[in-house]
């Protein structure tokens, strides 16, 4: 990766050299660096495999510069970008781009500047993960298959599915996954931020899937850390032990059921519907199932939802925002209220300033600038870490589900009685538009009947879809889990910190069996 010291004097010589430039009025460059390396998983039992292979890497760095040009008196804004290179051409290149693609905006009021807030995380990156090689890549992964591996030596349930312990290969055992580090610089300067910022961080996330292919049984297994000396084996050994226990699942016929959502199915949710209609933008494109309902219940009084985008441990945390805003806690949902959205710059001075902003939003005056303060600028895209080629979007970082009195998962299963446990879903997404909140998925796995209180029979992979509304999902919550762990997703750019919730009824479809007309 291109050192952090390349990138303060790209921007630092940057805007001093593009601030002299005809017809600039305010200018911003922001430099970027980033490092992906990704080690695939692939074991099979029966199959000859090399349990870890495909490690490999991706690398880019450029320059992107927004500016705001004086047109005979109008003002325009535009923004450009030049890959590999972080010197005078690169800026001069970028410049001559967001110049010839300079627009006027009347929502644009200027260039992010600093406010009473002040950053609080700093020198927080991992160096070891920074640093990391593809032997320690590659170690990684084995780590993961070791996992697996050991979770289905230890099974005496293979040997009984398989009838004889020797005949365990031919169940079919199916490791599959990756393991993923990402490694992130940037530095930024502006007209009203001449001394630049800096940011380094790193993360890591394992994911694996598990099966026992003779039963048709799947598991998932995951793991986050911001640590090199944080990972464990876990993620694979959890997955091939909700794979064992998944065998000979079952169907269950459609109907409104009581369930427990496991993490990864309350992240899916949060991803993919909660977070993009918490967006500023959502609420004043009049695009959010929440419009206008700031200061107004949203959700069960039991669930709480923040985004923490500081604080120390967690794996989304950045020191600033992609604008060079310190980042920091927003309050989302506050005991079932909405208080609170996730916004940068642009939105917000584009929201505040609507003369429509009390309908759209709810509120005015100091109780709106407090809701939209402007903690989520980032540069994301799809889970590849901070790009120099596009402006600042509004992006979550570590996203926080809290509860009141939170309890263990067996008494989420008490006082759900006769349901089911829904642990892993997929496609998720929004149906009849955002702002109606409807949605439907497929879960997909890690999933059981509740009978008694307790978890029974295993359910069948792919078998069952949920068609709901995610407000319903929201108020019907009635028990918030103890166990909190970090979730990440594909092609997601926040973590969401979620634990498992129980919630009163969801509606869930039998997915018709195939049946093959030529057996």
């Amino acid at each position: 990766m291109r050192p952090l010291a390349e990138l303060v004097r790209c921007v630092s010589e940057g805007v001093a050299w593009a601030g002299r430039q005809p017809g600039v009025v305010e200018v911003e460059v922001f430099a970027a660096a980033n490092a992906s390396l990704l080690c695939r998983l692939n074991y099979t039992s029966h199959i000859p495999s090399n349990g870890v292979e495909e490690p490999k890497s991706t690398e880019s760095w450029g320059v992107g510069v927004r500016a705001v040009f004086d047109a005979a008196g109008q003002r325009l804004v535009g923004f450009g970008s030049a890959p590999a290179d972080l010197g005078r051409e690169g800026v001069a290149r970028a410049l001559a781009r967001a110049r010839a693609a300079a627009v006027h905006d009347p929502a644009f009021v200027g260039l992010p500047r600093p406010g009473a807030e002040r950053r609080t995380l700093r020198d927080y990156h991992d160096p070891a993960l920074m640093a990391l090689d593809d032997e320690g890549l590659v170690a990684l992964g084995w780590r993961a298959v070791r996992g697996g591996l050991g979770a289905f030596l230890a099974s005496s349930r293979l040997a009984e599915l398989a009838g004889d312990e020797a005949r365990v290969r031919a169940l079919g055992l199916v490791l599959g996954g990756d393991v993923t580090v990402l490694q992130e610089r940037v530095a930024i300067a502006s007209t009203h931020l001449p001394a630049p910022e800096t940011d380094e961080s790193t993360l890591l996330t394992a994911a694996v899937t598990a099966m026992v292919e003779a039963r048709a049984a799947k598991g998932s297994g995951w793991a986050t850390a911001a640590r090199l000396d944080a990972v464990t084996e876990e993620a694979g050994a959890e997955a091939a032990r909700q794979a064992i226990a998944a065998a000979d699942g079952v169907r269950v016929p459609s109907g409104r059921y009581p369930v427990v959502l496991g993490r990864q199915p309350v992240a899916d949710l949060v991803d993919n519907l909660l977070v993009p209609a918490l967006s500023a933008g959502a609420f004043y494109a009049g695009r959010t199932p929440f419009r206008g309902r700031l200061g107004r219940r949203v959700a069960a009084p039991v669930l709480s939802v923040v985004d923490d985008g500081a604080r120390p441990g967690l794996m989304g945390s950045k020191g600033v925002t992609c604008e060079g805003l310190p980042t920091g806690r927003t309050e989302l949902i506050r005991e079932g209220v909405l208080v609170g959205c996730l916004s940068n710059w642009y939105e917000t001075q584009r929201l505040l300033r609507d003369p429509d902003l009390v309908r759209k939003l709810g509120a005015a005056g100091a109780e709106a600038a407090r809701a939209l303060a402007p903690r989520n600028g980032f540069r994301f895209a799809a889970g590849g870490g901070r790009r120099f080629d596009v402006p600042p979007g509004v992006a979550a970082s570590n996203v926080v589900v809290e509860g009141a009195e939170p309890v263990p998962l067996e008494e989420l299963l008490r006082r759900v009685g006769h349901g089911l446990y829904i642990g892993r879903i997929w496609y998720t997404y929004p149906i009849n538009g955002l702002a109606a909140g409807d949605f439907t998925c497929t879960v997909v796995g890690d999933s059981f009947v509740i009978r008694d209180g307790r978890l029974a029979e295993p359910i069948r992979p792919n078998t069952l879809r949920i068609n709901d509304n995610l407000a319903a999902v929201l108020e019907g919550v009635i028990g918030v889990g103890r166990d909190r762990r970090g979730v990440v997703l594909w092609a997601a750019d926040e973590v969401v910190y979620t634990p498992e919730l129980a919630v009163a009824g969801l509606e869930v479809e039998a997915i018709a069996e195939f049946v093959d007309a030529l057996a």
